[in-house]
């Protein structure tokens, strides 16, 4: 499908490997120009290196944490600057935290909610005046089923994710007279990066696609999903073709939550 993106620029943040790359790769296949972002320097340029070379695409590669308010602000001006414009954010950037209320601290708390939900608002918040002077544009949050349906021993990323999804939507309202259209893609049971390394820690003596296997034979479609799977989902959304579509939250998961 021809998602005709050519002359859009997009951020992707967390855009150095997993999900974030695939994102970024898909984007820029379908003809945007694209910034990521990742703290890890080294990472991100062997990506955006890689993503050059495979899709011919002009790509920028940011380093910044976009816990601190300073390097968001760096990352929107260093993408205006080199683009001319910005047109789509997907805030991607995250990680597994999940243990029961007992054993979560104050510093976890604030470290979670720092880089899942205040990045968001920050990365939101300094693209939205691009966006409003180009007419309009997509932001895309990646968020968690367990934002919807928390389970035991999910602190603090379940509610850090529902957080996120109540941001997606709360926005969408605020946004929609400025045709800035704000979704969220709720993501599980995807072999992103946090599942490669638990893979190397705890087996090692496996190969990856055996030890996904392993895990995906207890999920209703009986694998795990490549990432390229959501990257299509979310270049659809950044697309004309889901310019209907805002304040929606949106399971990849394989079938795996109970709820809508």
């Amino acid at each position: 499908m021809d998602l005709n993106l050519t002359g859009k620029v997009a951020i992707v943040t967390g855009g150095s490997e997993g999900v974030g790359r695939a994102i970024a790769f898909e984007l820029a296949k379908e003809g945007a120009s694209v910034a990521i972002c990742a703290r890890r320097k080294v990472v991100l340029e062997h990506t955006a290196e890689s993503v050059r070379a495979e899709t011919g695409a002009e790509l920028l590669a940011v380093r910044a944490d976009v816990t601190k308010p300073a390097d968001v602000e760096r990352l929107i001006d260093a993408t205006v600057k080199q683009f001319g414009r910005l047109d789509i954010l997907i805030n991607n950037a995250g990680g597994a935290a999940a243990k029961p209320i007992s054993e979560v601290t104050d510093e976890e708390w604030q470290a979670d909610l720092d880089l899942k939900l205040l990045a968001a608002i920050r990365c939101s918040r300094a693209a939205i005046p691009h966006m409003r002077r180009v007419g309009g544009g997509r932001i895309i949050n990646i968020t968690h089923p367990g934002g919807k349906q928390p389970g035991a021993a999910s602190l603090p990323s379940s509610v850090s994710r529902a957080a996120g999804i109540a941001l997606t939507k709360a926005m969408s309202k605020d946004l929609v007279k400025d045709r800035i259209l704000v979704n969220t893609v709720c993501l599980n049971a995807i072999k992103t990066a946090q599942v490669r390394r638990a893979w190397q820690r705890n087996a090692p003596k496996l190969s990856f696609e055996a030890y996904c296997a392993e895990i995906g034979r207890g999920l209703p479609l009986g694998r795990l999903a490549e990432p390229e799977e959501v990257a299509g989902l979310v270049a659809f959304l950044a697309s004309e073709r889901g310019s209907y579509i805002t304040g929606a939250a949106i399971n990849v998961d394989g079938g795996l939550a109970d709820v809508v």
